[in-house]
């Protein structure tokens, strides 16, 4: 069996072309590298069908994650409000320029228009706490019953990295009413390699790569102060996203989402705790939402902050090995690598500084940290946004 498998795999090495898949979308490159497999495990229904759970969980770990990886705030650094008992004088409510991401209660003002810009660059690294990148993640293996390692075995690599752009924009209707949108661009970049690791012998088996651009999924908000005293009080809130995001080139969800939130913030003299909580209607499951924030105006110009943000879904897909034993050889098992659905729940931790460089202009750079290892994760991601508030 060995030169002959050994000749088989050079075969197959030789005959598939680098870039193969380089034309084909981003869903048709993963099913490439997952389903484009060597190993004679003589049960290809179960093969697909693995290969086929784990390409859509890959996927839709992914379009979650662009989902949930926060790209900018409908809460601009600037408040106001009109002071009627002083003339009709315009006042700052806030001498934060508060959270990052999270959301706080202060409303920018009535006709107080804002825009900003935001990139953000990620690079994921791992999924589930498997490394996509060093060679050690197994798609298919075979494994003599009582052994510790496969005598056969086949890994997959991935490169994921996507370049965001959003750009953002805020209006306050009245003191107490914020309508905005954020409308992202989006760049993603996939390649990988599957490799057949057989008693030792190394046969690169299928190598491609792809990328897209293009709009993500348009997101329209809106937010309510029910109550106020100075920096504190209660709003409501809900934001809507599209799905204008081209969903086979994982630019977008695919479904509507709808968001309701309640925020709350208390703020002193130079510092604030905000928070918010939601429950996520539509996409992949139901989710519930979480964040808080703390923030410190260290000078008039300069506001420290940081955050969390938590997200729990209640079906979550999650990557697993299945063995099983094969049905022709005698005491051989195939290990394959597929997906479960299981509620998971992901935390996520940002720190930062805004800086008011002149007028009302704001510089915000931040850095995003996954607390944990479930779905597909980024090692860091840097943030850089500029914010331009109309209403001074």
């Amino acid at each position: 069996m060995g030169p002959l498998r050994i000749a088989a795999v050079s075969l197959l090495a030789f005959s598939i072309p680098a870039g193969a898949a380089a034309q084909q979308n981003l869903q048709d490159v993963l099913s490439f590298l997952l389903a484009n497999r060597s190993i004679n495990t003589d049960d290809p229904a179960r093969d697909q069908q693995a290969a086929a759970a784990t390409r859509d969980a890959i996927t839709q770990l992914l379009q979650t994650q662009l989902g949930t990886l926060p790209t900018s705030s409908s809460a601009t650094g600037f408040t106001y409000r009109d002071e009627p008992d002083l003339g009709g004088i315009v006042a700052r409510t806030s001498t934060s320029f508060g959270p990052f991401f999270v959301e706080r209660s202060l409303t920018a003002g009535a006709r107080r228009p804002s825009v900003g810009i935001t990139y953000q660059d990620a690079v994921f690294d791992k999924i589930d706490g498997r490394n996509l990148r060093d060679g050690t993640l197994v798609a298919t293996a075979s494994r003599f019953r009582g052994d510790t390692q496969p005598f056969d075995l086949e890994t997959v690599t991935l490169l994921l990295h996507t370049h965001t752009i959003t750009l953002s924009g805020n209006l306050g209707l009245t003191d107490r009413l914020d309508v905005g949108a954020a409308v992202p661009f989006v760049r993603l970049t996939l390649s990988g390699q599957r490799i057949d690791t057989l008693r030792g012998e190394v046969f690169p088996q299928a190598q491609a790569s792809a990328s897209a651009s293009g709009v993500g999924d348009i997101v329209f908000r809106g937010k309510y102060n029910v109550m106020r005293r100075g920096g504190s009080g209660i709003a409501i809130g809900a934001e809507m996203k599209l799905p204008t995001g081209a969903s086979e080139n994982l630019l977008g969800a695919g479904e509507t989402v709808v968001r309701p939130r309640v925020v709350a913030s208390l703020e002193g003299p130079r510092s604030g705790v905000h928070g918010e909580a939601g429950d996520s209607g539509g996409g992949f499951s139901r989710q519930l939402d979480y964040a808080t924030a703390v923030t410190v105006a260290a000078t008039p110009r300069v506001t420290v902050g940081g955050e969390l943000f938590g997200h729990r879904f209640a079906k979550g897909g999650r990557l697993t090995e299945t063995t099983a034993p094969h049905p022709q050889l005698i005491g051989v098992d195939t290990i394959r690598l597929t997906a479960v659905t299981a509620a998971t729940e992901r935390v996520l931790a940002i720190a930062g500084v805004k800086w008011n460089v002149a007028a009302s202009m704001l510089v915000n750079v931040s850095v995003l940290r996954p607390l944990t290892e479930a779905g597909l994760n980024p090692a860091w991601v840097p943030v850089i946004a500029v914010e331009y508030s109309l209403g001074r």
